[in-house]
């Protein structure tokens, strides 16, 4: 389905022309990266449209769907930016029922989610198969760490305006304590995202920085990798 030209969509068909030309053939993952789980998901699935459009078959998961359960969580300790940036999410997992699978292409089945995060409970298996070219996009936030970023072909980093102009500064995880109410999560979580970004540079590891302080108009950003 032809889908209405807007700025945003122009910059997507940019951008699928671009992963299209590198990795049109055979089974590739694109990772969108971010800390904003809403402008990232959109983002994500209007890539994802944008292939369809194009008639490459996609796929779309998130890592939401991959979470370890509270209770698996609690063996890593209080909750704390430490815990939620090293052990949130089940990696093993990911790449046992999605990544690995989809990979191989032909009849093998993949699960594109595994976890309801919101019920903290596992999802009953929907397996899926797709045709030897196929992209898989999958979103997530901490995508560019090191034990996930040679996973994906190609990796989109999203920013908002907030984390743009974020200073990085890290708040050392041992001051933090249990966490009480949404506010404190808050803060928790903002601590996590600074972590990631100090720790890993998340801006030097993608291949397309998307700027989105103006959600319908993108804007492709560069910087010296020096």
């Amino acid at each position: 389905m032809k889908l209405v030209s807007t700025p945003r969509t122009e910059f997507l068909r940019d951008l699928a022309s671009e992963i299209l030309g590198l990795y049109g053939r055979g089974r590739t993952v694109v990772a969108v990266d971010g800390t904003d789980d809403a402008a990232r998901t959109a983002f994500a699935d209007d890539l994802a449209a944008v292939l369809i459009e194009r008639e490459h078959p996609a796929f779309r998961a998130s890592l939401a769907n991959f979470r370890r359960s509270r209770a698996e969580q609690e063996r890593f300790g209080p909750e704390s930016p430490e815990r939620l940036f090293r052990h949130l999410y089940d990696f093993s997992l990911l790449r046992r029922v999605l990544l690995d699978p989809f990979r191989m292409g032909g009849s093998t089945g993949f699960v594109t989610r595994a976890f309801d995060p919101d019920r903290d409970t596992w999802i009953e298996p929907t397996w899926l198969t797709g045709p030897a070219d196929a992209t898989l996009v999958i979103d997530g936030d901490y995508l560019n760490r090191a034990e996930l970023r040679d996973l994906w072909q190609y990796s989109v980093l999203v920013e908002t305006a907030d984390e743009a102009a974020d200073t990085l500064s890290v708040v050392p995880s041992d001051d933090a304590g249990e966490v009480d109410g949404p506010a404190d999560r808050a803060a928790e979580q903002a601590q996590a995202d600074r972590l990631y970004r100090t720790e890993v540079r998340p801006r030097s590891r993608a291949a397309a920085v998307v700027d989105l302080t103006d959600p319908a108009r993108p804007q492709r950003r560069f910087f010296d990798s020096c």
